[in-house]
């Protein structure tokens, strides 16, 4: 849970062009020196000395470009390349990480740029431009975003017609057909799919009944938004710059009967969350026992990462609380649960470095998260991952963790405003992997500056349409209504940016579930189903005599 302030400068975006990618001809050549940074910076220039290479992630080969923006930087790192006059180039990358941009000047016609605001896993971008009757060289970049986290290049190209330049690596071949599609599960509104890696793909399109309906760079993908009790089928492409293969055989998924989706057993059809701090940072210091009844599921933040990749402990600060006992928490969780409330342990946090990243580390995670739940009585647990995390294996130890724990496991989520931009998202390609036994996504709605909508608007945090235009991405992404909830600041002191007035919530809540009170933005239908709303903290808001949970929390139990 974030108390710290970040800019998410996406405005700045809209002044991008981006132009349709053209295809390759049969004598183009990469005419980018180093493409794939297995020279080092070798034939780059990076500003203020924030470039460097790295061996781990890399998209091919041994080495990829790691650039760190900062306050005043964003990370640019460029190249001048040779090109002929009145030629059309392609250029593309593979980026990861934060915020991504790739774009050409000095064309000396129109020149172009393509970005993307996150990507947990390796993304491909890619524009065109043409040259003008007098440019022989052009300048290629990337850059980031300023204060952002760092992100990664790999395999850029530039392909036409021979500049001269010297880069010269052959345009790739059409990749084969896969093979080995299957079905690995299905919910009422998802089907996910697996197929065999191609060599020489750097990419995958996936067909249903015929229609392309979404691509990934991973030998995995679910698609989402599906009618329950429907059979559809898939088949799957790969692909490269070179072009697209031939489709492969179709395998047919039938999704399941409709339902509220997610797990979480007896947990309200309105739910209010708040985070309980195991720690004194100036708000009311609390026990358990002192969270005010409002709160349906209480988040105790947080776990703490241990020296084994992927497990955690649980260590209550007994000095920090005012000599509070493991005995008296267990005791008081346990009087929550009797009163009828959830108590969840919460993973992550600002400074939270849990990493998932393998099978053995998803495995350490579901055994050490299941221990902490049968040691003191948590119900469930919330990630809360401000530092990324891995869809494929994050989804593995969740539901080797639901395996252990039953149907009641309650399951959350608190992502950051940027992380829920796009279903290509790390983190919203894990919450749609395991929507079947997801409780609710509390996604947090402050320290993150300026972001899309689904109407592809921008909107400032702090305003009634930036919670409503937000919420409407995951709504209409693939989450259950039951499964969206609105995370934020219970006051001014608990975060950087976006706090808002409980009236302002209650607004959204009203908006989104009634279609009432709504500010310039308005969704096209209404979610009765919604489940409620989020607050950092318990604490923060016991230091403002609960003024935030005794407005909200009335409100969200009078919800349709």
């Amino acid at each position: 849970m974030r108390v710290g302030s970040a800019a998410g400068a996406v405005a700045a975006a809209l002044a991008l062009t981006v132009s349709a990618v053209g295809q390759a001809s049969a004598a183009d050549v990469n005419n980018a020196k180093n493409a794939g940074f297995e020279a080092g910076l070798s034939n780059w220039t990076c500003s203020a000395n924030s470039g460097t290479t790295v061996a781990s992630p890399a998209h091919s080969g041994s080495a990829a470009l790691k650039a760190t923006p900062g306050g005043q930087d964003n990370a640019r790192c460029a190249q001048t390349v040779k090109v002929q006059p009145n030629s059309t180039y392609t250029l593309s990358a593979w980026v990861q990480g934060g915020y991504s941009y790739l774009g050409v000047t000095g064309t000396g016609t129109t020149d172009v740029s393509t970005w993307t605001p996150d990507a947990a896993s390796w993304k491909q971008l890619s524009t065109s431009f043409r040259t003008g009757a007098s440019t022989t060289s052009v300048s290629v970049y990337t850059h980031g975003w300023y204060g952002q986290s760092a992100y990664y290049v790999d395999d850029l190209s530039v392909y036409g017609p021979d500049g001269g330049g010297g880069g010269q690596e052959p345009e790739p071949t059409v990749p084969a057909t896969p093979a080995g599609l299957s079905v690995t599960g299905t919910t009422s509104s998802s089907a996910s799919l697996a197929w065999n890696a191609v060599s020489g793909a750097t990419g995958y399109s996936i067909y249903r009944d015929g229609t392309k309906v979404t691509a990934v760079t991973g030998t995995s993908a679910t698609v989402t938004g599906l009618a329950a009790s429907t059979s559809y089928s898939f088949q799957v492409t790969a692909t490269n710059a070179a072009g697209e293969s031939a489709r492969s055989a179709a395998v047919t998924a039938r999704t399941t009967e409709s339902g509220d989706g997610g797990g979480g057993g007896d947990v309200p059809k309105h739910a209010v969350t708040g985070y309980w701090q195991n720690f004194n940072n100036g708000a009311t210091v609390q026990k358990i026992s002192d969270v005010s009844p409002q709160y349906d599921i209480i988040a105790v933040s947080f776990a703490d990462a241990t020296s084994t990749p992927g497990a955690v402990t649980f260590n209550l600060d007994t000095a920090g609380l005012n000599g509070y006992t493991v005995d008296q928490f267990k005791a008081d969780i346990r009087a929550k649960q009797a009163a009828g409330k959830k108590v969840i342990i919460s993973i992550g946090g600002e400074k939270g470095t849990v990493s998932v990243n393998d099978s053995a580390s998803a495995t350490n995670f579901a055994n050490s998260v299941y221990s902490l739940m049968q040691t003191y009585g948590f119900d469930g647990v919330d990630i809360d991952l401000e530092n990324g995390l891995n869809p494929t294996y994050m989804t593995q130890a969740l539901r080797a963790l639901s395996a252990k724990a039953g149907p009641d496991m309650v399951l959350t989520m608190a992502p950051q405003t940027i992380d829920m931009q796009s279903t290509s998202g790390g983190y919203f390609r894990t919450a749609l992997n395991v929507k079947d036994i997801l409780t609710v996504v509390n996604m947090q709605y402050y320290n993150s500056g300026s972001m899309l909508g689904c109407d592809g608007k921008v909107y400032s945090q702090g305003t009634v349409d930036f919670l409503t235009a937000l919420a409407c991405i995951q709504l209409e992404g693939g989450l259950d209504p039951s499964q969206v909830g609105l995370g934020v600041p219970a006051s001014t002191r608990a975060a950087g940016g976006g706090y808002v007035a409980p009236s302002v919530v209650n607004a959204a809540l009203d908006c989104l579930t009634k279609g009432t009170n709504c500010g310039s933005f308005k969704p096209s239908k209404t979610y009765p189903g919604l489940r409620g709303a989020m607050t950092w903290s318990t604490n923060w808001d016991a230091t403002s005599g609960n003024a935030w949970s005794n407005v909200v929390g009335p409100h969200v139990d009078a919800m349709p």
